[in-house]
């Protein structure tokens, strides 16, 4: 599998899993090991967290699949997230919902997922989204005490706009590696507002949440959602793909941002779609057809 490189000693896989449901799968831990490895063996080696998923339990669920065969570490990539607050049974002395940006919780949050990964370092660690509260500074000082002790080895930001992002960045020493934000033929917003394009100028690359739209390119029933549908199928067949997930992942490909698509599944079968995926081609044609299909409208 393709490969991006994010820093001199950083690269992910092309696609990552996502484990944000992992608590909704109802997996022995034998079983999560089992995905795991799957996807290794796919090439698949990113692997996308965050705190608050499962209610702050989905990642001592992966943890303990992990702790079956702690081997499999140096293989793979961690990602995880923190800065989101609410409250659960897993964190008692939270009282309210809101960010928290401070280099108090940050550091608390790593160490945290450290634990709960049963794993010794964190390979990228994001915000998790835009804290109208941050003090830069101290979000400054949580990097650089984070990357110093060897806990996490490289930032970035998930969700953040061009403000938001080059403000952050305009106080932390090492480069931002990535931006996670929302990303489908459905989901244009990120394309519309310049945030891919930033991506582009900084030479970041962007990883793609929900690149399905939340199943609404399969099963949404709006005027925009029918457009797709009828748009990705019509193009499915011109290249021969099997179901129109693999299209639709093909698309986000097919940029030259190099979106790293997050696969959000506990079926292998979905997984291999997206590998699929990597093997199609999408001609400028076909790009922008899906596009326009999105849009509802031609472009100017």
């Amino acid at each position: 599998m393709d490969r991006i490189q994010l820093a001199n000693d950083l690269s992910f896989s092309r696609l990552v899993h996502g484990f944000w449901r992992l608590n909704e799968w109802n997996q022995t831990k034998e079983e999560t090991l089992d995905l795991i490895k799957f996807g290794l063996e796919q090439g698949i080696t990113t692997f996308d967290h965050a705190d608050i998923y499962g209610a702050y339990t989905c990642e001592s669920l992966f943890g303990e699949a992990l702790a079956l065969e702690p081997s499999l570490r140096e293989k793979m990539e961690i990602v995880t997230k923190c800065g989101i607050v609410f409250e659960a049974t897993a964190r008692p002395q939270h009282k309210s919902h809101h960010y928290n940006t401070s280099k108090k919780h940050i550091i608390e949050s790593v160490n945290n997922s450290l634990r709960d990964l049963k794993t010794d370092y964190i390979d990228v660690l994001l915000i998790h989204r835009p804290d109208p509260f941050m003090n830069p500074e101290e979000v400054a000082e949580a990097f650089s005490k984070l990357k110093t002790s060897g806990k996490v080895r490289y930032f970035g930001v998930s969700n953040f706009k061009h403000h938001q992002f080059t403000m952050l960045q305009s106080y932390v020493e090492d480069k931002l590696v990535t931006n996670q934000i929302e990303l489908s033929p459905y989901q244009l917003e990120n394309i519309e507002d310049g945030t891919l394009n930033l991506c582009l100028e900084k030479r970041v690359k962007p990883m793609a949440w929900s690149p399905l739209a939340g199943g609404k390119l399969f099963t949404g029933v709006d005027p925009k959602s029918i457009r797709l549908q009828k748009a990705l199928e019509k193009v499915r067949d011109e290249i021969g793909a099997i179901t129109i997930d693999e299209v639709a992942y093909a698309w986000l490909l097919a940029h030259p941002a190099e979106i790293m698509p997050i696969i959000g599944t506990s079926k292998k079968e979905r997984l291999m779609r997206a590998v699929q995926a990597l093997d199609y081609h999408i001609t400028l044609d076909q790009w922008f057809e899906i596009l326009q299909s999105s849009m509802g409208h031609d472009i100017p």
